[in-house]
């Protein structure tokens, strides 16, 4: 790299540590602590060679700065497309530099894997680091800040027996962003903590480079009887003090003053201010306060700042004991545990006195075999939020969904006393889950449930952890000499599977079971999915399954079947079954394959999705874009059509035959929809299981929006949700006013659906069948008019027949 070989050059690092030699020799420990430690490591591999005059001892560059972009994807329904903010996925800038860590080296393992990330280069020059070179105490300050962040965990033997525990990399969540005159907004990625900059803060023609920055840990001096802690120590640093204009701190806290006259006069929202981390803090006058969001302007302007955000009383009036007693507060939880989850892993239960829950959060009193664990740095699983009126003893359970999986027994449940609430401080508990037996890795769900002691309030949501790590063995079997290096340089090299996806055969479907009307049924008003028929027609049936669903007014049970070349439900007591020997005219119920995909696809016209996730998901899975591109009509594309970027993986070419497909729906909207001719090609390249996927994923999101505030309903049928925990899922989605706006009301509906469907695991039709009956068991059943779960309940239950039908075993064999 150009950049760090400059780097390397401008800094004489011999010099710096010329007297490193004299130090191993009066050293006992210079040898283990070498043999540990790369950075020293290199230091006295230097000494013992003299040639040795470019040396690298920064393995990676201290000084980063993020950059936020807002992106907004679309929900792409059928008739339009809605710009509604994307929920679910994020992806995270890759760190550059020489070293990676098993985080990135296991990310290197999933890109090879068809994982279709792209790295975002950080940039940083050699003026950064020519500081360093004369202050011998700056340097080393530096290394041990670094090296606390961010450990080299490159031992391949080691991380065999216990990936979990090598997974680590730099947490410290902060932002800079370069201002000119004309101002701006700054956010802290993942939070409601903002600083504006008004127009003419500075000069023309220079520059304010803000840092904003999240301790997690509120100054204990800010937490007492009279006042609380609402969000998170805010550290703020500027460059420039040549201004003439204050700067706005605007922060959504977690908690409100409660609205009765005794509260309103007693309680405030206030902001503490100080120069210093450890304090003295004093209270700003100069706030606006709208209901949970504080709006500060900052005059005393310094190049380091810090600012938190409190509940103060005036005084304590019986019966309140204190300041918890005037406000409704909220107390945020996160579930953290391993990027990749282990035979034997530790989830970490972690309350915070505010509602900034970090994405990454470092783990220092980890404990293995007895003994501590270096600090590790786990990712956010899952995060809830609950309403607590005062502090209160907690009693934590966390129970696995899973059969193959167990908590220890005596991490399954643990207390938090009220005292530790009261510090405004994270506290945490850790629960040890370990797999029963030697069966095979996969991911799971547990709950969590948080009980009041001394009420029988009971909050509780579900997990669903992280896959297991990417097989390592091919790697891990390397030769020794390679296993000891200290540094990766390049991507590990992996064996690609090859797939040969199958050919799609158009011929009669072959069917084993017929079903005779026993009545006339015609309606005069037209019903979806639900067949008509004459006594005494014949009705091919495709499978003996039966699909519960709601009719014209009652729900019933039905079979799937094919009459007069159309797909449907007729009713199981309107027929007889017999056998394919009983059948005597079997005309009107044939069907080929290629009408089967494409009407038990019809749903996907009117479904809402989100095109980003259906890129990625599609991508992640298809494995050959010749064979994608070819049932999509793209037969004629080569690689010559692919831009440069889209040339080295194939997984990138399967996006791009995806993108080409989108562009050409989107060019002709009347007469292609793009979802529905995707899950028509992935049919025709027998890609069930990623159609399962897509369709358990749509039918979710498309519920959450036909829903509305109807969900509410819908959660007491499902899962017996109270109305505090309807409330938990609805809080992260309030509005200015202090409630969901009707519109945003799909946010929570969607939360809780996709929630509850990651308890079931695998099996799909199970959730798209449960999710049937409980829509047809609402007040006002929006099944009646929306049919498209039911489309695809008939989708899922033709799956199997079509496999059999289209695709030749001889050929797969």
């Amino acid at each position: 790299d150009a950049n760090e070989s400059k780097l390397d050059l401008d800094i004489d690092w011999p010099g710096v540590f010329k007297h490193a030699q004299s130090v191993s020799k009066t050293n006992p420990f210079w040898n283990e602590l070498s043999g540990s430690n790369p950075f020293v490591h290199d230091i006295a591999a230097s000494n013992r060679n003299e040639n040795n005059k470019r040396l690298s001892i920064l393995k990676e560059k201290p000084h980063w700065f993020s950059k936020i972009s807002s992106n907004r994807d679309s929900l792409d329904s059928s008739g339009d497309e809605l710009d509604i903010d994307c929920l679910l996925r994020k992806t995270s800038a890759r760190r550059s530099g020489r070293s990676k860590s098993v985080s990135d080296f296991l990310d290197i393992v999933d890109n090879q894997r068809f994982n279709p990330h792209k790295t975002v280069p950080q940039k940083t020059t050699a003026s950064d680091m020519t500081w360093l070179q004369n202050d011998r105490e700056a340097y080393k300050m530096a290394w041990l800040s670094h090296r606390q962040l961010t450990r080299s965990c490159l031992d391949l033997e080691a991380m065999s027996h216990s990936p979990g525990w090598a997974q680590t990399q730099a947490t410290d969540i902060h932002v800079v962003c370069k201002l000119n005159h004309e101002g701006g907004s700054v956010q802290l990625p993942d939070s409601d903590i903002n600083i504006h900059v008004p127009v003419g803060h500075v000069l023309p023609g220079e520059f304010q480079e803000v840092g904003l920055k999240a301790i997690l840990n509120p100054p204990l001096s800010c937490n007492n009887e009279l006042s609380s802690t609402v969000s998170p120590l805010i550290e703020l640093t500027l460059s420039n003090l040549n201004t003439s204009e204050g700067i706005f701190l605007e922060v959504k806290v977690a908690a409100k003053v409660k609205s009765d006259p005794l509260s309103q006069v007693m309680c405030d929202i206030v902001c503490f201010f100080s120069l210093n981390k450890e304090g003295p803090f004093k209270k700003l006058e100069n706030c606006y306060i709208y209901q949970d969001t504080i709006q500060v302007k900052l005059t005393d302007l310094s190049h380091v700042m810090y600012a938190v955000i409190a509940m103060q009383a005036s005084k304590i009036q019986p019966p309140a004991t204190n300041v918890w007693d005037y406000v409704h507060r909220t107390v945020s939880v996160g579930i953290y545990g391993p990027k990749y989850i282990h035979p034997s892993f530790t989830a970490v239960f972690t309350v915070f006195g505010h509602n900034y829950i970090p994405g990454k959060l470092t783990i220092c009193d980890i404990k293995k075999g007895g003994k501590s664990m270096p600090p590790v740095v786990f990712q956010l699983w899952g995060k809830h939020t609950f309403l607590l009126e005062k502090p209160q003893d907690l009693n934590i359970s966390l129970i696995s969904c899973d059969p193959d999986f167990q908590v220890k027994m005596e991490d399954q449940s643990k207390n938090i006393k009220k005292e530790e609430l009261k510090t405004g401080e994270m506290v945490r508990q850790q629960f040890l889950f370990s797999m029963l037996g030697c069966r095979e890795m996969h991911f799971f769900v547990f709950l969590v449930q948080i009980k009041i002691l001394k009420s029988s309030q009971i909050t509780q949501f579900h997990v669903t952890t992280p896959d297991p790590a990417p097989k390592l063995s091919g790697i891990i079997n390397r030769p020794k000499h390679l296993q000891n290096r200290k540094e990766i340089k390049s991507a590990p090299w992996l064996l690609i599977p090859t797939i040969k996806y199958p050919k799609f055969q158009d011929k009669t479907l072959s069917v084993n079971t017929y079903g005779v009307a026993l009545k006339t049924v015609l309606r005069q008003n037209k019903i979806d999915y639900l067949l008509e028929y004459f006594k005494g027609d014949t009705i091919a049936l495709l499978g003996e399954d039966k699909v519960k669903a709601i009719g014209q007014t009652k729900i019933k049970e039905w079979y799937v079947g094919v009459l007069r070349r159309k797909i449907g439900l007729v009713h199981c007591k309107n027929i007889k079954v017999i056998s394919k020997e009983q059948a005597m005219d079997t005309a009107d119920s044939e069907l080929t394959t290629r009408n089967l995909v494409e009407q038990i696809a019809l749903p996907f016209k009117k479904l809402t999705y989100i095109y980003s996730v259906v890129l990625s998901t599609v991508s992640e899975s298809v494995y050959d874009w010749r064979a994608l591109a070819e049932v999509l009509g793209y037969s004629h594309m080569s690689l010559d059509d692919f831009n440069e970027a889209h040339i080295d993986k194939e997984s990138e070419r399967v996006a791009h035959v995806v993108k080409k497909m989108k562009q050409d729906c989107h060019a002709n909207k009347k007469k292609r929809l793009f979802l529905y001719e995707l899950i028509v090609a992935l049919l025709k390249i027998d890609c069930q299981g990623l159609v399962a996927r897509l369709t358990q994923d749509t039918i979710i999101l498309t519920s959450a929006v036909k829903l509305g505030k109807s969900w509410r309903e819908l959660a007491e049928k499902l899962a017996r949700l109270t109305k505090q925990q309807i409330e938990a899922y609805e809080v992260p989605h309030h509005g200015k006013n202090g409630a969901v706006a009707l519109e945003m009301m799909w946010k929570p509906a969607y939360d809780f659906l996709y929630t509850w469907a990651a308890h079931y695991g695998d099996g799909y039709r199970d959730v798209l069948q449960d999710l049937q009956s409980a829509l047809d068991k609402m007040k006002n059943p929006v099944t009646k008019q929306w049919r498209e779960l039911t489309g695809a309940l008939i989708l899922v239950n033709c799956m199997e027949v079509l496999r059999a039908s289209a695709f030749s075993k001889m050929e797969e064999e």
